[in-house]
């Protein structure tokens, strides 16, 4: 049984990010949606909300769980016995940083392979950091994230105006 790991910041969610949980059901028996936590790192969505966003949006794939992590992802993986780590790629400069990445986890633990699958074409220019900066100004995300991140993208910038 083929178990991965779909690790991610999610702030937030996106459209393509669902886009890949979606391939990867249909790949994998199961899959980990994992909600990557750094504490060096400033987020939008706090790790709950993230958690929540991601569970109600997965919640029609029988195979797919959400979860949070604080540690290395390949121990994480450890842990729960999955063979692959499953990364989005939408451009040659994410392959490039990817391949690294999948080479230093390799060396952590050469018993996980790293599942590269890259973006539709339409989800190819979304990217979360992009999605906040337009949501920010009032620009349409309505193609990017899903109805909820929407909403709750255009509630945290109105009420922080």
């Amino acid at each position: 049984m083929a178990k991965a790991v779909f690790a991610g910041s999610f702030d937030p969610p996106t459209n393509g990010h669902l886009d890949i949980i979606e391939r990867a059901a249909k790949i994998f028996d199961s899959l980990d949606v994992v909600v990557s936590i750094n504490p060096q790192k400033k987020y939008l969505f706090t790790e709950q909300e993230r958690i929540d966003f991601l569970t109600d949006l997965v919640k029609k794939y029988k195979n797919v769980t959400v979860h949070a992590c604080k540690e290395l992802i390949v121990n994480y993986a450890k842990k729960v016995d999955a063979d692959v780590l499953v990364r989005g790629i939408r451009s040659t400069l994410d392959f490039s940083y990817e391949f690294e990445l999948a080479q230093m986890n390799q060396n952590l633990n050469p018993g996980i392979e790293t599942f590269f699958l890259p973006t539709k074409e339409k989800f190819a220019i979304v990217k979360s950091s992009s999605i906040k900066e337009l949501a920010m100004f009032g620009g349409d995300i309505s193609r990017m994230v899903p109805p909820c991140v929407e909403k709750a993208l255009r509630e945290k910038y109105t009420s922080s105006n």
